[in-house]
């Protein structure tokens, strides 16, 4: 400060053109003026000081905590907030969705063998990569209540990994089991987290993939899955055939029903014919039992010899009954016969005369 009012003085007597040696044992009045113009230019930094940090901005997809004499208590609000200087403190957090990965390292894309590598229910090794994505809930609660919160979440995610991948076949893991295994896990982990109350909320955990830990058992695995594949070729490639065959079948059967069914009904109306004709035939024998079977035995005799000729003795001479022949024919066969009986006669005559003779 001394030297700072020297060089106020030595400017203050150039600019008189005097030499402040000249002049001694009195102090200039322009020494004490800069002298509180220094002081004021301090107090003016000072209050611009205090005033910077007695406000602070609040951005969007982002919290502060306000301290006062140690108590936090959360400011939600974007936009400009004042507080005290020297007696509160303000601690900002992001509370936009952010995520850490498990099983791999981000960065070069290397796998991390003692996060990723666990044991299946049926005792395989399988190598399962994570990404666990998170927000901040409470912001209070995630600076105070512990130290590392991110890590205390990678914890658990890969405790609730490892319990519910032990619960599956390694085929469920690398195949048709994901979703399900991704949802129990989101599951586990949001339960523990909530015990835990570290201000954290899960997001989302995706498998990234999932593979077997060595070159070899990856060939095995390949080599099973291509004959899963071929398995389900033919699996479908049967079911279309039995698709094609089936209803190819049940029109068959259609068919040959259908033509049961005509067959029985047409045996039912015949049987029912013969029933009606049977009854019909027993009520004419029944009043005429003895012309009846006559009838029928003729009948029945002409079905079997159509060409015999039925005739009747009744003692009194030959009569033809049946079958009746045509009057012209008859009166032929008459005719062939009296020519016979003349031709006999005469030979009989001739006969007679020559044993005269």
């Amino acid at each position: 400060m001394e030297d700072f009012n020297n060089f106020g003085s030595n400017l203050f007597s150039g600019m008189n053109g005097k030499k402040a040696g000249k002049t001694p044992g009195k102090m200039p009045k322009v020494g004490k003026h800069m002298k509180h113009v220094a002081l004021g230019v301090a107090g003016i930094v000072v209050i611009g000081i205090l005033a910077g940090d007695a406000s602070y901005q609040i951005q969007e997809q982002e919290q502060a905590v306000l301290t006062t004499f140690g108590v936090p208590k959360a400011v939600t609000e974007t936009g400009l907030h004042f507080k005290v200087p020297f007696i509160q403190k303000v601690q900002k957090v992001n509370t936009t969705i952010q995520g850490f990965p498990i099983g791999y390292d981000i960065e070069n894309n290397e796998t991390v063998e003692n996060e990723g590598v666990m044991i299946t229910s049926d005792y395989n090794f399988i190598d399962v990569d994570f990404f666990v994505e998170y927000r901040i809930a409470d912001p209070v609660k995630y600076l105070y209540t512990s130290e590392e919160p991110e890590n205390i979440l990678k914890n658990i995610s890969q405790s609730c990994i490892r319990t519910v991948i032990a619960s599956y076949k390694v085929d469920d893991v690398l195949t048709t089991g994901k979703s399900e295994i991704q949802s129990k896990i989101k599951e586990m982990i949001m339960n523990q987290v909530e015990e835990q109350d570290i201000g954290i909320q899960l997001v989302n955990i995706t498998i990234q993939d999932s593979e077997p830990p060595t070159q070899e058992v990856m060939r095995a695995f390949k080599a099973v899955e291509t004959a899963k594949q071929g398995k389900e070729t033919a699996l479908n490639n049967a079911n279309k055939y039995r698709n094609e065959k089936i209803p190819e079948a049940e029109a068959k059967a259609d068919q040959i029903i259908q033509d049961a069914e005509a067959e029985k009904e047409v045996r039912i109306n015949e049987a029912e014919a013969e029933v009606a004709r049977f009854n019909a035939m027993y009520e004419e024998y029944s009043k005429n039992p003895e012309v009846t079977k006559k009838r029928m035995f003729y009948e029945a005799m002409e079905d079997v010899l159509p060409q015999m000729k039925i005739v009747i003795d009744s003692g009194y001479g030959v009569q033809k009954v049946l079958p009746l022949e045509s009057f012209v024919s008859t009166m032929e066969d008459s005719g062939e016969e009296n020519s016979a009986e003349e031709n006999s006669t005469e030979t009989a005559e001739a006969e007679v005369e020559n044993n005269e003779n």
